[in-house]
């Protein structure tokens, strides 16, 4: 391991020089576990605050936004640094509720090793079970604590379990909880590679003595299994018969393999920790920077020329070129814009010019977009307190403010040598909500604010929508929707919800002929034209065609071209339900003109008023748009998937077996978009939270007659 190098700022902030003395440690796990209050303890337990907060008073470092306290769990990437044993870790709180993925995602990004925070009272959901699937698939180092060991249904032995049945043989414990006298609560850990006991009776640090005689048998069978996971993980090929032969293999080597073997992502400890005792704290603060790696030994993301020409790979050092990435971005209500950074090479500064590059993401609304910017002052961000630092190293974390362009997923680099990281993947909302501004007043701010929430969230995207006429926010599911509603109307917009409409289309399902006749006299000035039509539908996607066969200058050709922007305009504003008229073709066969009265605009409502009345002969219908869907399952949850989708009016294309995780399904169907609208809430429902889905336009059909018949109904022009 890399020698530290630590100081610390006026006011207690940790202040690192050497990469090799951080720790970025993402924590993940689902709702509820204790996250939070973990990160709670750990601070507190490490002098970084006086004494911990606590979720339900919405006094925790981590959960500072006002929609968290709100709804007492986390709903945002937060860090939380700290010092232990002269190395720095900053603990990256991620919520684990699944519509708030796109921060755990960022959180993952800036991360080096994470930690799964499981709950020994209510297990772990299929979100946990694929997130560590991810983690394995980049080799990302793993550990776990086990949390919750004060509740009276509290069963470390059934959690770790658990964890072997789903993340796999190699996750073993390197402590046991022990039990106080009442045989219930937990009052100390017993160590298996130490064969010693820590009694947290007095509380931290905790007393370390030898075992008591009925902790033997314990500590002896755990022990053995956990030494043969060590050694089958190690780089000595000797250990193994050493062991088998009866040797006694040293402490200092099995620590020493572990560490190893934790590093490369390779095993994965387990350690029970109470956050409201004390138990564990020291020794999971131990793993953390014994076990986990430093930015020094993890793998940097790609770079390339903002051109996309290629770069040499990066290396985490202090002196090389700056390359950084805005891993989340805020705004504060006092503070302005707040960048939370990684810098992943040399060393970022105060006051320096740097580039500010976005590319990638103009799909969700962010633009390309680069920007040389002057780099105001740094801070280490603890929560939503920002304490001022003098540098921010590489691999190390830092927050910078009144960025005019950073963006989350934005890459900072040297001013005279811009690069671009390769972007992260995010998940698609598929959430619509429509929202209107109460008032003209609050259109303005709301376009403000918007376009602040949607340079801090990826996983937001904004559409408007020009045939529905709906400003459509789409999230990744209604707590996502709450709490970016919520923001919207901190931010003093007043706005309400209304339903999401489809953009569908009409057309004729038959031939049908129209008449046009606009005569008018008013103040002594005439408006006169008569045009005669013919329409007929056209192949799906075919567009719309304009033939002229008038014959002997019936309507003079000047008029002609009046006559289709007249129809044209006529197809843009609907015949029957307001949506834009597709696949047809219209004749103009016949007509009158007057040779003083008739004019462009008097052909033009001749050609508008011909098409509607052709739409009243014609039988026109209204298409839907039609998604091809591929939902991911777990193989249990598919029949009652193929049950919905049928209920949806959808048309399975088939299963199979997802080649990317044993035991999940991949279903394909097709299925109409004004079905799908809230698919996202009632699959998570359906599927308890385990399915996942990606949706693709691929067509118009037609809408069924009594479907067609209500959005008339709904939506005459």
């Amino acid at each position: 391991m890399a020698q530290k190098s630590h100081d610390r700022q006026p006011g207690g902030t940790p202040v690192v020089s050497d990469p090799g003395a951080v720790r970025n440690v993402v924590l993940v796990g689902h709702s509820g576990v204790g996250k939070t209050t973990l990160v709670e303890a750990l601070l507190a337990a490490t002098g970084t605050i006086s004494r911990p907060g606590a979720v339900a008073d919405g006094t925790t470092v981590c959960d500072h936004d006002p929609a968290a306290v709100r709804q007492q769990r986390s709903v945002a990437l937060a860090c939380a640094p700290l010092l232990h044993d002269g190395v720095k870790i900053n603990l990256l709180d991620t919520p684990g509720y699944a519509d708030f993925v796109g921060e755990l995602r960022a959180g993952l990004r800036a991360a080096d090793a994470a930690l799964f925070v499981v709950s020994a009272v209510d297990g772990m959901d299929a979100a946990t079970a694929a997130l560590w699937e991810e983690c394995a698939a980049v080799d990302m180092p793993r550990a776990v604590a086990v949390s919750r060991l004060d509740h009276p249904r509290a069963d470390f032995d059934e959690a770790v379990a658990l964890c072997q049945r789903v993340f796999g043989d190699n996750v073993l414990p390197l402590y046991l909880p022990m039990l106080g006298d009442d045989g219930v609560s937990t009052v100390g850990l017993l160590g298996l590679v130490s064969r010693r006991v820590f009694d947290y009776t007095a509380g931290l640090p905790a007393d370390v003595r030898d075992p008591d005689p009925e902790h033997l048998p314990a500590i002896v069978e755990s022990r053995n299994e956990l030494i043969e996971g060590i050694i089958a993980e190690s780089e000595d090929e000797t250990l193994l018969d050493r062991y088998l032969a009866g040797e006694e293999i040293g402490t200092d080597i099995l620590v020493e393999d572990l560490e190893k073997a934790v590093a490369r992502g390779h095993f994965y400890p387990v350690v029970p920790v109470c956050a409201t005792t004390g138990v564990g704290l020291d020794v999971l603060l131990e793993v953390l920077t014994a076990g986990f790696p430093s930015p020094l030994e993890h793998d940097l993301p790609a770079v390339t020329g903002v051109d996309g020409s290629p770069r040499p790979p990066l290396s985490c050092d202090p002196g090389g070129p700056l390359v950084a990435e805005v891993v989340k971005t805020t705004i504060d209500r006092h503070v302005g814009r707040v960048s939370l950074v990684r810098v992943f090479s040399g060393t970022l500064r105060p006051e320096q010019t740097v580039h500010v590059c976005g590319h990638g993401m103009a799909d969700r609304g962010h633009p390309d977009h680069d920007a040389d910017e002057r780099v105001g002052h740094l801070y280490s961000p603890l929560g939503a307190v920002l304490r001022e630092v003098t540098a921010c190293v590489a691999g190390d974390i830092c927050a910078i403010t009144k960025s005019g362009s950073a963006e989350t997923g934005d890459t900072v680099s040297a001013k005279d040598d811009p690069l671009l990281i390769a972007p992260w993947e995010m998940p698609e909302p598929l959430l619509p909500v429509a929202i209107v501004a109460n008032t003209r007043a609050d259109e303005d701010a709301l376009a403000r604010n918007l376009a602040r929430l949607v340079a801090g969230d990826p996983t937001l995207r904004l559409e408007r929508n020009p045939q529905t006429h709906q400003l459509v926010l789409w999230c990744m599911g209604e707590a996502h929707a709450d709490v970016v509603l919520d923001r919207l109307r901190a931010g003093g917009v007043e706005l309400r919800t209304e339903p999401v409409r489809v953009a569908l289309r009409e057309t004729f399902t038959g031939p049908a002929s129209g008449h046009g006749r606009h005569v008018k006299q008013s103040g002594g000035h005439g408006q006169y034209a008569v045009c005669d039509i013919e329409v007929e539908p056209l192949p799906r996607g075919a567009g719309f065609e304009f033939v002229d066969r008038i014959v002997g200058g019936a309507v003079p050709h000047q008029y002609v071209p009046s006559v289709e922007k007249g129809v044209r305009a006529q197809l843009e504003r609907g015949l029957v339900a307001g949506y834009e008229v597709v696949d047809l073709r219209v004749t103009l066969v016949d007509g009158k003109a007057h040779s003083v009265d008739s004019s462009d605009a008097a052909f033009q409502t001749a050609g508008a008023l011909a098409l509607r009345d052709a739409a009243g002969k014609g039988q026109p219908t209204l298409l839907e748009p039609v998604d091809e869907v591929l939902v991911r399952v777990p193989d249990h949850n598919v029949g009652a998937v193929l049950g919905d989708l049928s209920g949806r009016r959808g048309r399975v294309l088939g299963t199979e077996a997802d080649p990317a995780a044993e035991g999940r399904s991949l279903v394909r169907a097709e299925v109409p978009a004004t079905e799908l609208l809230r698919y996202a809430v009632e699959l998570r429902a359906l599927t308890a939270g385990a399915g996942t889905f990606r949706r693709r336009f691929v067509r118009y059909d037609p809408m069924p007659p009594h479907l067609a018949d209500q959005h008339r109904h709904d939506h005459t022009p």
